[in-house]
């Protein structure tokens, strides 16, 4: 039995790797449903600006983030895109990346993020790992707010308010 748990990834240190512009991320493994190829999505009207449209997957519809326009990254997409589903609180969102590198692990515990200044928390990067001879920035899926763009309270009272409360 214990050669089969040498073998078992550690799902809380178990990561997915992908590429977004120059900088590697990844997300916890255990909030990953699965990776696929992009599909036609629906646009939707007056969705957050990095909210490129909805995907019905197996029946469920699905939100789909441009990590590269969360980022304040130019579009693009090339064969190497994928999604990358995953739960969020209860809910499915799928997250367009440049590339999946893989799925890794890390032995040692994530080293704090570097402190930026104004904006940390928007980025919601919970950690960042050494892996093949660079650093990956771990996301927090569960604070990284990817469906309002990290919109303070007040902002999203004043957009609703402009909207005449149907925001």
């Amino acid at each position: 039995m214990a050669t089969q748990d040498r073998h078992r990834p550690d799902r809380q240190r178990g990561f997915v790797g992908f590429v977004v512009g120059d900088v590697t991320y990844a997300v916890s493994i255990a909030n990953v449903r699965e990776i696929v190829n992009p599909s036609p999505l629906t646009e939707l009207p007056h969705a957050p600006h990095a909210v490129a449209g909805v995907l019905d997957h197996r029946g469920e519809v699905v939100p789909i983030v441009d990590l590269r326009a969360r980022f304040g990254l130019s579009p693009g997409a090339s064969r190497r895109t994928k999604w990358i589903l995953i739960e969020v609180e209860g809910r499915s969102v799928g997250l367009t990346v440049d590339r999946v590198t893989g799925v890794f692990g890390v032995s040692d515990e994530l080293r704090p993020p570097p402190a930026l200044g104004p904006g940390d928390e928007a980025r919601g990067i919970v950690g960042v790992a050494p892996h093949g001879g660079g650093l990956v920035f771990v996301l927090d899926v569960g604070r990284f707010d990817v469906l309002t763009h990290s919109l303070r309270p007040d902002a999203l009272l004043a957009m609703r308010s402009r909207a005449g409360g149907e925001a």
